[in-house]
């Protein structure tokens, strides 16, 4: 289906240019999905209720949810408990390619919006779940992104023996809508062979569970657990994070022989260098106890802009400890173009994180501000067939078109 309008402004070479998405979620997961449709693309009309998802209005952590999960969307605004607005919410659907959701288990079949009762009305449909679990005994259970790192091994690989901690970020709720973003791009392709739909499910736990596959096959090679991180036997001699000169931090490893000595060069110990213990990585995972001490000593007399620089130069692995609100002014993200210009609801804008991938040398940007709740309402339903006195009916407030 091809549901371009003289509006659109979405570049013709974009991958699913001509997509319709129809996305009814909230918080992380869902939207993620529909994000990554938009940025490639797809035409999404976000629908919410007359007051809005009420991801726009949380605090605290929850702040920056909504700008950064819901760019290249356009919002209506439906009361889907009246007998009018599920029709609408129908009608709109058969025009559909794809319908993105992540409500608890149930919530789509006691409106109708289940994939059962929707591919009746429109068989080529692609129908996106976000849930917390695929089908299984738990299933019906709720879910949230640290529910999952507890369950699956991600918490307490990440914290100290005894103190699981969760990632310091939504990995899961990420994640899980990168995967259904890739099901949903299966299945179309697959449509074209087929002139069917499908139904496509992605669920955090299951995520959550790939995410620990490296540390369950590590016990299913070694017969040894996994040691969480903090914990862990090292597979490298150097990785760690040291002190530098004015309580400057930075991440070094050295995981070959080459880096090794060239490590050793940079800093000036020849003695460790010419060390027979030190000869190989393996040898050096073995002195660590020692070895790692003298290193710190030794690196905490270095400058840290200048120990960057040479690292660079000379291909050591090295890292800067960086916090979030530094990174709306790295110079590689500055330089390269990783960070877009979002116009937000109110008219002001904000650099953000576009998605890691280009094509042809060119990143997916922001066409279109954070859309105002049901700014687009007018426009699609007029698309639909509705009346200027129906649209009326079914505006709770009427909002610009």
């Amino acid at each position: 289906m091809d549901h371009a309008s003289p509006q659109d402004d979405t570049p013709s070479d974009l991958p699913l240019q001509g997509i319709r998405v129809v996305e009814m979620t909230h918080m992380v997961m869902g939207p993620t999905c529909g994000m990554i449709l938009g940025d490639l693309g797809a035409e999404v009309i976000k629908v919410e209720p007359p007051g809005g998802d009420r991801t726009r209005t949380l605090l605290g952590a929850g702040s920056g949810f909504f700008r950064t999960f819901n760019r290249n969307k356009k919002s209506i605004a439906l009361d889907l408990a009246s007998p009018a607005g599920i029709e609408a919410m129908h009608r709109l659907i058969e025009t559909a390619d794809v319908f993105v959701e992540n409500f608890k288990p149930g919530r789509m079949a006691s409106m109708g919006l289940d994939y059962t009762t929707l591919k009746q009305r429109n068989p080529g449909l692609i129908y996106v779940s976000h849930k917390g679990f695929l089908q299984g005994p738990y299933e019906k259970r709720l879910a949230l992104d640290e529910v999952v790192q507890m369950m699956a091994g991600l918490a307490y690989m990440t914290g100290p023996v005894g103190r699981p901690l969760r990632a310091g970020s939504s990995v899961n709720d990420i994640m899980g809508g990168m995967f259904g973003a890739l099901g949903v791009i299966a299945a179309l392709f697959q449509r074209t062979r087929s002139h069917r739909g499908r139904e496509v499910q992605s669920a955090l736990f299951e995520n959550c569970v790939l995410l620990s596959a490296q540390h369950m096959q590590q016990y299913a090679v070694t017969g040894q657990a996994a040691a969480p991180m903090p914990e862990r036997i090292s597979a490298w001699g150097i990785y760690d994070i040291f002190e530098l000169a004015g309580g400057e931090q930075m991440f070094i490893a050295a995981t070959g022989d080459a880096q090794w000595r060239t490590l050793c060069d940079i800093i000036g110990r020849a003695d460790l260098r010419a060390d027979p213990r030190l000869g190989s990585n393996n040898d050096r995972v073995l002195a660590r106890d020692w070895l790692i001490p003298e290193l710190r000593g030794t690196l905490q007399h270095f400058d840290a802009t200048t120990l960057a620089r040479v690292f660079e130069e000379k291909s050591v692995p090295f890292a800067p400890i960086t916090r979030p609100e530094q990174l709306f002014d790295d110079p590689h993200l500055l330089a390269s173009g990783g960070l877009g210009r979002q116009e937000l609801e109110d008219g002001t804008d904000t650099p953000v994180p576009l998605l890691p991938i280009s094509l042809d040398g060119t990143r997916l940007q922001p066409r279109m501000p954070i859309a105002r709740i049901g700014q687009h309402t007018a426009e699609v339903l007029r698309e639909l067939g509705y009346a200027e006195s129906q649209i009326n009916e079914l505006l709770p407030t009427r909002h610009p078109a």
